[in-house]
């Protein structure tokens, strides 16, 4: 009979001592996935970014980042981008602009007008990059010891269309077709696609 018990009791005890490891096994498993999932994420903060960075039918606005071991050519390469990124905006506008402008028009050689109003928005989109205004800069260190720098830009639509209208007007080839008022309109209507993006 007491053997019948020790072998009760031993069991009962190697159940337990088993189902002890298997517990504390099952509890380590789960805190290890908690704790790489949470290593593999991570919230990032990205500055100058957000609704009021965005395009509008007011003003052209973009943002970028740059990074490097130096803080200036962080700065120099964040700057670079959104400039680039600017251009790309502007040229997309005012190719529909141009494109849908020529479309609605009668011109003799539609191809000449083309690639002439392409011509002069290409100089006049050179010339406003150098009058950005930056509406927001940060500055950060990564845990590598490289700078970051967020930067957001913006270019006045207004300032824009002046200097598209002064430089359309007086080319001689366009100046005899050139409507102000319908060229306006059209590019009115190419802003409100793209602040609907």
């Amino acid at each position: 009979m007491k053997t019948k018990l020790y072998k009760t009791l031993n069991y009962l005890v190697v159940g337990a001592f088993i189902l002890g490891i298997g517990l504390t096994g099952c509890k380590s498993k789960k805190e290890a996935a908690k704790n790489v999932s949470a290593q593999e994420e991570e919230l990032i903060t990205y500055y100058c970014s957000g609704p009021e960075y965005r395009t509008d039918k007011k003003n052209f606005r973009a943002n970028a980042i740059g990074e490097s071991r130096d803080q200036m050519v962080a700065r120099k390469k964040a700057m670079s981008n959104a400039k680039a990124a600017l251009a790309g905006q502007i040229e997309t506008v005012i190719k529909g602009a141009t494109d849908n402008y020529v479309n609605s028009r009668e011109f003799n050689n539609v191809e000449e007008v083309e690639e002439r109003f392409e011509s002069l928005n290409r100089e006049v989109i050179n010339q406003q990059l150098n009058n950005v205004k930056t509406i927001c800069q940060k500055h950060t260190r990564t845990k590598g010891g490289k700078f970051k720098t967020y930067v957001a830009i913006e270019m006045g639509v207004d300032a824009l269309e002046n200097a598209l209208d002064e430089r359309l007007s007086k080319d001689k080839r366009l100046r005899v077709d050139y409507d102000y008022e319908k060229y306006k309109e059209t590019f009115e209507k190419e802003m409100e696609k793209m602040e609907n993006q």
